[in-house]
Formats: structure tokens, C-alpha cells, sequence
């Protein structure tokens, strides 16, 4: 028996296996629309059998975006084609996700492929936003604090792209608080440099996350999951520590988040950060034992095993999985042979099945 393989119920919803897709930009939309890429993408990984597929960093605001061809939902004319495609992806067994984010100072760039620098004004960049009017490169564009009113806005804009994810037919929500976007660039000692309510302390600091938590929790049903995912280090010098994140993780439970998915790092770009496979997995480990949390693992996983053992062990409660997911789209029908695990196949390739 495979525990990789085993469901898990949170809340009202069950995911039949363990793996997840981890969100991941396609910077392939247009005006924030999805369209037949990410049903391919996205309907792909559910036919390969992961248990919870979750769409990219999907932007609340326009200006939450980090690139133009980034996906959102901040108008009701993004919904239609989100139904289609939960449609298809809870018609493979798979429960459809999202992730909503806002990129705050790292937004207003190209596209990877394009470049990745800052838009030029002529490339009709935006005004960025953050927690304090600094870059998070000194040659890009300074980025404007946020007064009181735009963090409501910010709030607001979270509440409304809830309120749409589920019309659109999302089980689970995941808040990205993560990669030096905007509520990472808040609770960050490294990007906030505030005096108010907002800045200095741990708990002014964490402020915003948890107002936006709260918002979000006003319109998502109280049976479907609630995800936070948070950059457990800096792995930098005076920054955010896996301490701060048990001690945050403790609040968000405590809030009602149901999990929460540890990655690392992106606030800074000379953060020193040892890559190497599954080199963020103990965050996970940390974080679930001391908070008394589920967490998801994430980074660098590649094999059947790998991804086995975490759960075997105890050190996350889903894995996530973004590279290994690209290479292979199969990688659950895959593994499950490989464990010794009865999967079940799409009819479709029942013939394709190795004995």
C-alpha cells in the first residue's frame, strides 16, 4: 500500500492521492484570460492523475500581475473559461485549484522568454506597488508604499477574486504569500520598512496576510480548503526565519488555514540559496510537527520515492510537484507503477498500461 497514493480529506473535499501540481506561470494570456493552453496544460496534468491541480499565481488586481501575459481574476469575464476548464479537470478525479497573487514590487516585467527586465514605459509598464518605496533591484523602478487606502483596495481585490474562484469552479484556494510578491514583501524585515500598523513588529508585519486570510474566509465556503503558501527563509542575514514561519503557521491555523505549502526565498536576489533536491522539504517537516499543521513539500522532487518517503515520514502531507510535472505530465500513473500501487487509467490508455 502505497501512502503516496492514500487519500486525504480536508474539509469537504478529498484528493485521491498525495500530488499535487504546483502552481506554475505560463505567461500565455491575454488581458487575464485563460484559453486553450491552460486547458491543455492544466487538463493534461489531471488526466496524468495528480489528486489537486492548481492554476498558476493568478493576479486580483491588473497591477497585480507580474508580467502582461499573466492570468487573473479581477472581472467576471475571466470566469467562463475557468469553468470549463474545472470542468474537465474534476471530470479526470482531479480537484481544481488556484492560486491568487499579488506580484506588489516585482510586477510590470517581460515575460521570462522576453527578457524578464522591467517594462519600459514605452512597453506600457504600471506604477508598482509594496509595503515601502524600495525596489527589489536597484536598477528597476521604485515601487510606491502603499497608503491605507490601497491596502483596502488590495484586501478588496483578494475578497472579489475569491468570490469568482468559486463560480468559477475552485475547491481550494491557495494565498500566495511567497517569492517577494506582495504579502511576502510585507512580512519581510527585508522590504518593509513601515512605522504604522502595517511595519516593525512580527505581528504588524503579518498584519496584511491576515486581513486578506480574513477577507477571503467572508466568501469561501467554510467545507473547501484554504491554502497559504509561504516563503519559509530568506536565506538571508536579517530576514524572514523558519522560526517566524512555525510561529506564523501557529496564527494562520488558528485563523482557519488548512495548509500550509512551504517554499523559500525570492525576496531578495542575492539570497544564498542552497538548490539542491529537496533542499526546502524540511521546512515542511518543521513547520507541521512544531505548528500542528499540514504542509506540502515542494522543491526539486523528481522521484516516485522521493515523494513517497516524504509522506511515509511524515514531513509534509502533499507534495508538490512543478518540474518533474513539465517534464512528465504522467508522472502519477508513472510512480504508482513504480511503487507497486493500483492506479486507475483513463480508459482512453488503458491499452498503454504496463502489467
Amino acid at each position: 500500500m502505497s501512502n503516496l497514493f492514500s487519500p486525504l480529506t480536508i474539509k469537504g473535499i478529498t484528493l485521491k492521492n498525495r500530488i499535487a501540481v504546483s502552481p506554475m506561470c505560463q505567461y500565455s494570456s491575454e488581458d487575464g484570460f485563460a484559453n486553450d493552453w491552460h486547458l491543455v496544460h492544466l487538463g493534461s496534468r489531471a488526466v496524468g492523475g495528480a489528486g489537486l491541480v492548481i492554476a498558476e499565481a493568478t493576479a486580483v488586481s491588473p497591477e497585480g500581475r507580474i508580467t502582461p501575459d499573466d492570468i487573473g481574476l479581477w472581472k467576471d469575464d475571466h470566469i467562463p473559461i475557468w469553468q470549463r476548464i474545472n470542468a474537465f479537470i474534476e471530470s479526470q478525479g482531479s480537484v481544481p485549484g488556484v492560486q491568487l497573487a499579488h506580484a506588489g514590487r516585482k510586477a510590470s516585467h517581460k515575460s521570462p522568454w522576453k527578457g524578464g527586465t522591467a517594462l519600459s514605459p514605452e512597453e506600457v509598464a504600471w506604477q508598482t506597488v509594496a509595503p515601502s518605496a524600495v525596489p527589489f533591484k536597484d536598477a528597476e523602478p521604485t515601487p510606491i508604499a502603499l497608503d491605507k487606502e490601497g491596502i483596502l483596495k488590495v484586501i478588496l481585490d483578494f475578497r472579489l477574486a475569491a468570490e469568482r474562484s468559486l463560480e468559477a469552479g475552485f475547491k481550494v484556494i491557495e494565498i500566495h504569500a511567497a517569492h517577494g510578491y506582495l504579502l511576502h514583501e510585507f512580512y519581510s524585515p527585508l522590504s518593509n520598512y513601515r512605522t504604522d500598523e502595517y511595519g516593525g513588529s512580527f505581528e504588524n508585519r503579518i498584519r496584511l496576510l491576515l486581513e486578506v486570510t480574513e477577507s477571503i474566509k467572508e466568501v469561501w465556503p467554510a467545507d473547501y480548503p484554504l491554502f497559504v503558501r509561504i516563503s519559509a527563509s530568506d536565506w538571508t542575514e536579517g530576514g524572514w526565519t523558519g522560526e517566524d514561519s512555525v510561529k506564523l503557521a501557529q496564527i494562520l491555523k488558528d485563523k482557519g488555514i488548512d495548509l500550509i505549502d512551504c517554499s523559500t526565498g525570492g525576496n531578495v536576489p542575492a539570497a544564498n540559496i542552497p538548490v539542491g533536491p529537496l533542499y526546502q522539504v524540511k521546512f515542511a517537516e518543521t513547520i507541521k510537527r512544531e505548528a500542528g499543521i499540514m504542509t506540502g513539500a515542494v522543491g526539486m522532487i523528481t522521484t516516485a520515492q522521493e515523494a513517497e518517503t516524504i509522506v511515509t515520514t511524515g514531513q509534509a502531507d502533499i507534495v508538490l510537484l512543478a518540474r518533474e510535472l513539465l517534464r512528465d505530465p504522467y508522472f502519477p500513473m508513472h510512480a504508482a507503477h513504480e511503487l507497486g500501487y493500483e492506479h486507475t487509467w483513463p480508459s482512453q490508455y488503458e491499452r498503454a498500461k504496463p502489467n
